[in-house]
This record gives C-alpha cells, structure tokens and sequence, in this order.
C-alpha cells in the first residue's frame, strides 16, 4: 500500500481471466472443502489426521518446488514472449523441451524419495514416534508417485495458461477431492483412523493421475508437432532452465517455511498438525481465490508486454495497481471473517462426526492468527508474478530466504516461550504458528513492494482506500453478530444452521456498505448481481 492518492488512470480491467482463475479454483476449492468436511467426519483431529496430513507435506515438497510457482516464474514469460513475438514453433519446442526435462527430474525425485522417506519423516515430524512414525512413513511412500504425477499437471497448466486457458487447470484438482472421499466412504469409520488415512492416501494418488490425463489432451492440441527432447542447445531453452533455478531456490525457501510450521507442530499435543492443516485449508481459499486468480491470469499478460524498458514497466504498473486492488477488496473482508466469524466457518464444515466443538474452537483461533498477515500474503503473490514477468526470479528467492529465517524463529518465539510466558496452554501453539506466518509475510510484502518500487517506480493501493475497507469490514462484523447472538440463542450450537445467516448477513453488510461510501468494485459487482437478476 502507500499513503499518496491514487491517481493513474487504472486501466479498464481484463479481468475474464481471473474470473476464470477464480471460477476453477472455486469449483477446485469448494471440493476440497468437501473433501476435508468428509475427512473431518471420518478421522476428527486424532493420531490418524496428524499422520496424513504430515505425510502428504513430505512429497509434496516435490510439486512445490516443482510444480506451479517454479514452471510459471520460468516457463511462461519466456512461452509467452515467444507466441506473442509470432515464433510459434519455437515456443513449442520450448514446451516439449521443458515436459521432458521435467519428467525426467521428477521421475529421479521420486526415486529418491522413496528410498530415503525414513529420513524425511525424521526430519519433518520429529515428535512423532512409535506407530505414529511407522504409519507416517507407510504413507509418505504411498504419497510420492502420485506427486509426481502432480508436478506433470503443472506443466499442463503452464501451457494452458500462456494459451489463457484457465479455467480447466485450476478445476480438475476436484478428481482428487473426489476419489478421496469415495476412498474414505468405502473404507468407512470402523476401520480406525491409521486405515482410514491410508485409504485417502491411495486416493489422493489416483486423483493426481486423473488430474494429469484430463489436461494432457487439451494441452497436445495445443503443441501440434511436440516431441520429447532435450533441446539444451536453444538459447530458449537455457534462458527457462536459468530462470528455472533462481524459481526453484525461491519456492525452496517459500515452502521451508510452511515445513518448519509443521516441525513445531508436531512438537505440541496429539492433534495440533491437524488442526493446523484444517486451518491451512480455509487459510488457502482466499489467498488461492484471489491471490493466485489474479496472479496466474496477469502473469501471460504482464510478460508478453513490449516496446521500451519504460513502456513495458508502465504496463506492468497499471496491470498490478489493478490487480492489488481488487486483492485488498477481496481478502480484507476474508480476513475479518477468519477473526470474527472464524467459529462459524469452521463449525459449518467441520464440526460433525468425529470433529468436536473444542475442535472447531481450535481451528478458529489458528485462523484469526493467520488473519493477521493474510493481506500481506496475498499481494505478495501478484508482487513475485510481476518480478517473474520482467524477468527477475532473483529478487523474490532473496526475500524467500529471510522470510524462512524469519518464520522459524518467530514461530519458535511464538509457539512455546510466549506462549508460556502468557499462561497459555501447549495446545495453543498454532495459534502462535499461524500469527507468526502471517508477521513473515508482511515483511515479505514490504520487502517485495520496496524492490519493484526502485525498478519501475510508484505504485500501490492508496494506504486510505486499505483504511476505508478495513473499516467496511469492521462494521460488516458487527452487523453479522448482532445477528448472531439471537440466532444462536433460538437454535443453539449448531453451525449447519447459524452460520449461513452470520455470513450470509457479514457478507450483504460489507457490500452494501461498499456501495455506500462509492468503492468501485462495490459498485462493479452490485452491477454484476443486477445483471446476474435482471434487476
């Protein structure tokens, strides 16, 4: 943000893609919502959840790492240059190139993975011994090959977006909320939590494969003529791999620091991973909404600019001012919510079965932690794609790397001497996790915004606008609790039916208030509602 008005014309939205973006990732989130409800039902916050979600965390270093963030930083400036310079042939050997390089680095990966899962299980789950390592670890080796399968997805992806094709790629990741939950159903509650967490872990791994092969035909119509090489020799190909490596190191450090979240966690009491993974999952879905949504769908955009170093920065300029925007108008209200209405979202997807109430009140103290830098978080999202899409996957490794430092020594700070000093209990250490993530990526945003600021100049959301929907939000709150108390004193503790009113009401409130005080994308999506009515 910053203090001075904003007065670049910003310039008329092209928001299709994101609307795209968000459209898949919604229908993507919105199953997996399911799929961690039924998953709630069936294994609660007990051994069995802490055992998957800190084997599913080990792997998936691998589609992290290489996955979405490192094939986008490299691959798809360099694709998108291409096409828009009309060399269409070379673009596609630089895609055909990149899949089989992927492939084989994967392919090695996973091998090594497995060969040596005892050790990561050592490394990322100290505190688990016993059954709970042995379980851990049978599921880490069920979880690799299908990682792998999901870093294949990401090079689909990467050609699908540079095509603007965006909304099959972040939809089908619903195939693996899907067979998981068909998994857990079969297998059924009898069977206890450790056998219920290998069945969704099989099921996680035939949903990565789905997910592959639903995208891999779309995406060879799109490279007619494709064929596996290594295509070392082209100065295309060396400028993605160069790129590749600074993406790499940076998504490293990025997710070290969700790693050490889950050491520590796993150093607190029985279920404390859970409730940090259940916490992480609705923590995602604004960040994934509308920071990755915006993010992936500018990224093409931004790098296929052309003309003068001044020209190509100006429009970079007006395309993130746009984008940060309609992040801020979007994830204020989300984390608000998360702080003051957190008990209820929780309590509506989680809280039945095996899932208890001091659960749900668990989960909602970790989210209105992670409240704390979800802004932050989310802006520096759109911040990295603007550095990828100039060219620059050094700037954002470097400040990756002292937001991991950061992020272990303020969740240590956070979790245990604090806490102890503030007379908390040990099983409130994921609230100190959360809150310090969310003080890291702050700092990272301001690091981000401060570099892009010496290179292309001034930028920002207006720190007054910020302000005024913080403010929308605060009162937004306040109506839905006026709502609330009476509500929740006719039905009582039952979240199936008193939450769809508080945020039915949070949700109209901050609208309509947005409206009122005239905020253009108040007013852009009450036009949108009319038209959707025909009012």
């Amino acid at each position: 943000m910053t203090a001075e008005p904003f007065t670049a014309a910003v310039p008329p939205s092209r928001i299709r893609g994101s609307l795209a973006v968000a459209a898949g990732i919604l229908a993507s989130r919105a199953a997996g919502l399911v799929r961690q409800s039924v998953f709630a039902y069936f294994l609660g916050g007990g051994a069995g959840a802490d055992v998957f979600t800190a084997a599913f965390r080990i792997p998936n270093v691998l589609q992290n790492l290489l996955g979405e963030g490192a094939v986008s930083a490299s691959f798809i400036p360099v694709y998108s240059k291409l096409r828009a310079s009309d060399r269409p042939r070379e673009a596609i050997a630089v895609a055909a190139a990149v899949g089989t390089l992927l492939a084989l680095v994967t392919g090695a990966l996973v091998a090594f993975g497995l060969l040596f899962a005892p050790q990561f299980v050592d490394l990322i789950a100290p505190g688990f011994h016993g059954e709970r390592r042995d379980e851990t670890l049978s599921l880490v080796r069920i979880f690799f090959p299908g990682i792998g399968l999901l870093v294949l997805s990401a090079w689909c992806l990467g050609i699908l977006n540079s095509h603007r094709r965006f909304f099959l790629p972040y939809a089908v990741p619903m195939a693996s909320s899907a067979t998981v939950v068909l998994a857990l159903v079969i297998t059924g509650r009898a069977a206890g939590g450790f056998a219920l967490a290998r069945a969704a872990a099989y099921g996680t791994v035939v949903g990565a494969l789905l997910q592959f092969v639903v995208q891999l035909p779309s995406v060879l119509r799109l490279l007619p003529g494709a064929r596996p090489t290594l295509g070392l020799g082209s100065p295309d190909v060396r400028a993605v791999l160069t790129r590749f490596t600074s993406a790499l190191l940076s998504r490293g450090v990025a997710q070290l620091s969700g790693y050490i979240d889950q050491i520590l966690a796993s150093l607190l009491p029985i279920g404390a991973v859970a409730t940090l993974g259940y916490a992480q999952t609705l923590n995602l879905l604004p960040v994934s909404l509308f920071g990755t949504a915006i993010s992936a769908s500018e990224l093409p955009e931004m790098a296929s600019a052309t003309g003068t170093p001044e020209e190509v920065h100006r429009a970079v300029v007006l395309r993130l001012d746009a984008g940060l925007r309609r992040i801020a108008f979007f994830v204020v209200p989300s984390a608000m919510a998360f702080a003051a209405l957190g008990g209820d979202i929780a309590g509506l997807l989680y809280q039945r079965g095996a899932f208890s109430h001091a659960q749900t009140v668990a989960v909602w103290a970790t989210l209105a932690g992670s409240a704390v830098g979800l802004l932050g978080q989310t802006m520096a999202r759109l911040y990295t794609s603007a550095f990828y899409a100039l060219g620059d996957t050094r700037t954002p490794m470097r400040i990756a790397a002292l937001r991991l430092v950061l992020t272990a020594g303020l969740g240590y700070l956070f979790a245990f001497p604090l806490l102890r000093v503030l007379g908390f209990a040990p099983t409130w250490g994921t609230v100190g996790l959360s809150a310090s993530a969310g003080v890291a990526g702050w700092i990272e945003f301001l690091l981000l915004r401060a570099a892009l600021h010496r290179r292309v100049g001034a930028h920002g959301v207006p720190g007054a606008l910020v302000a005024r929907l913080w403010s929308i939000a605060l009162s937004a709150a306040g109506a839905a609790w006026t709502v609330r108390l009476p509500v929740r004193a006719v039905l009582g503790d039952r979240p199936m039916l008193v939450a769809p009113t508080t945020l039915l009401v949070f949700g109209i409130a901050y609208l309509g208030a947005g409206v009122f005080v005239g905020i253009p994308e108040s007013l852009r999506l009450r036009d949108a509602v009319r038209r959707r009515l025909g009012v």
